[in-house]
């Protein structure tokens, strides 16, 4: 037993039942409009901020600004279409304002204690700026959605199997976006880029991307507007400490289950899903070494590394004693609220489970101050 197994926490059950699965239209709409955001990228190692691009100087920048336009639209082949094209600006050449390190609680300064002074996102015209990407999500087969506009996106199947050593070159590298909603208008996307290599027996991440984005106004609307952004680069926030996840929590999850079936393949194009919610309630203690800390499904604790990035963000990719491949990310803030998002595949390579989780901190047990 290891001691994240030994010390993690402890799960009662309250209650399970079957709910709707959501309607793909309204979905749709939820995520229809003007979006502004921030974004950065991690090393999957060591959780370091990245280079998101080069300078007019030739100098790394690790911010960037986000503007994305999200429109519903309808195809006659697909149906309804979720059209998204995301303009950017990069920025920031000073790193990380501030650094955490990840064998202890202390922070550690750079040579500036404080934040750095960046331009705001208003400061640059994003309409006219180079464009990050262009992206049609359909009601794919690998897409899992829920009622609040959270949803994880990634391939149904992973390609595995016996390794051959003539195919060495070959190595399947998937996407794997996950968002999840705060109040409506505010989301977190985090897409992890994994690499699968030798018929899946070596599994690498290669990118973690993060971004943070605020609801503006409607797609059908033209609105100038230049009022300030409310949400500050990655760069210039703190990471969350392991211990502020420590305590007791009540747990909303809601999971999603593929069923496969040749009728149902050739029904629904995929898979269909098999939608349940259950309210638990859980007690989550600190191990000997905060490095390692997560779910409680990861039972070896000493495999999985957790990424504790700027935000309340937190990332995670683990392979588990049976083999399981978790793909995780969380948002927690210091209201006491802890949004999760996490992907299970399964020893064959297929999709086993989504689980979107609200996890909310008990603190009405405390005593009131005098």
């Amino acid at each position: 037993m290891s001691c994240g197994e030994a010390n993690l926490q402890s799960n009662t059950s309250i209650y399970q039942e079957s709910v709707l699965r959501p309607s793909w239209d309204t979905f749709a709409s939820s995520l229809s409009g003007v979006w502004k955001g921030v974004g950065a990228v991690f090393s999957p190692i060591t959780a370091e901020m990245e280079p998101v691009g080069l300078g007019s100087k030739q100098e790394y920048l690790y911010d960037c600004y986000t503007l994305s336009l999200i429109e519903k639209s309808y195809d006659s082949g697909h149906g309804t279409e979720i059209r998204r094209k995301t303009n950017w600006v990069q920025l920031n050449p000073h790193g990380e304002a501030e650094k955490q390190s990840a064998s202890d609680d202390e922070w550690n300064h750079g040579s500036s204690s404080g934040t750095v002074d960046l331009p705001a996102h208003e400061y640059f015209d994003l309409k006219r700026s180079d464009v990050l990407d262009e992206d049609v999500m359909i009601e794919e087969p690998g897409i899992v959605f829920f009622e609040d506009g959270s949803y994880s996106r990634g391939p149904l199947d992973i390609e595995i199997g016996e390794y051959d050593e003539s195919k060495y070159f070959l190595s399947p590298t998937y996407q794997f976006e996950q968002s999840l909603v705060k109040g409506c208008h505010k989301r977190l996307r985090i897409v992890h880029t994994i690499e699968f290599n030798e018929g899946g027996a070596n599994i690498q991440t290669v990118r973690v991307a993060v971004y943070e984005e605020k609801w503006a106004s409607p797609a059908n609307i033209h609105v100038e507007d230049n009022t300030p952004v409310d949400v500050s680069p990655f760069s210039q926030r703190k990471r969350t400490k392991p211990s502020e996840l420590t305590g007791p929590w009540k747990v909303y999850e809601v999971s999603a289950t593929p069923i496969f079936s040749e009728k149902v393949k050739e029904i629904e194009g995929g898979a269909a899903f098999v939608y349940l919610c259950m309210e638990t309630m859980k007690k989550r203690s600190l191990p000997e070494s905060s490095v390692f800390f997560g779910e409680e499904e990861m039972l070896d604790m000493q495999d999985v590394t957790i990424l504790w990035l700027p935000g309340g963000v937190t990332a995670y990719v683990d392979v588990d004693k049976d083999g399981i491949l978790c793909i995780g990310v969380s948002w927690y803030s210091e209201e006491g609220i802890n949004l999760v998002m996490e992907r299970d595949y399964g020893t064959d390579g297929k999709l086993r489970e989504v689980r979107m989780k609200t996890e909310i901190k008990r603190r009405w047990n405390q005593p009131v101050p005098p």
